[in-house]
């Protein structure tokens, strides 16, 4: 994967990303849902929002949790019906190496 993409934070506001870290482990604790379904959670409201990079972070990390393709692919159809076209648009932008 490539270079962490908040380097220059943690370069020059350490407290900052420390305060990032804990925000994410208190979005994705280890009980409830399982950690592959918060991914594409995730990576649903990522493609709402029209964060490519984010989209393809997320896609290659829920295939290392154990999604399938079929799971991602699903998760892009819900999330056009909620999100609408545009979503589709940036899904299909941020997979193009993915899947």
């Amino acid at each position: 994967m490539p270079e962490d993409p908040l380097q220059i934070i943690a370069d020059n506001d350490p407290e900052f990303v420390k305060l990032l870290d804990e925000t994410l482990h208190n979005a994705f604790p280890e009980n409830g849902i399982p950690y592959k379904y918060k991914l594409l959670m995730a990576l649903s409201l990522d493609a709402s929002k029209g964060a490519v990079n984010g989209v393809r972070s997320l896609a290659l990390q829920a295939l290392d949790a154990g999604a399938t393709k079929e799971e991602i692919m699903q998760t892009i159809r819900i999330t056009q019906y909620i999100c609408g076209i545009g979503s589709v648009y940036v899904a299909a932008n941020a997979l193009q190496d993915v899947l």
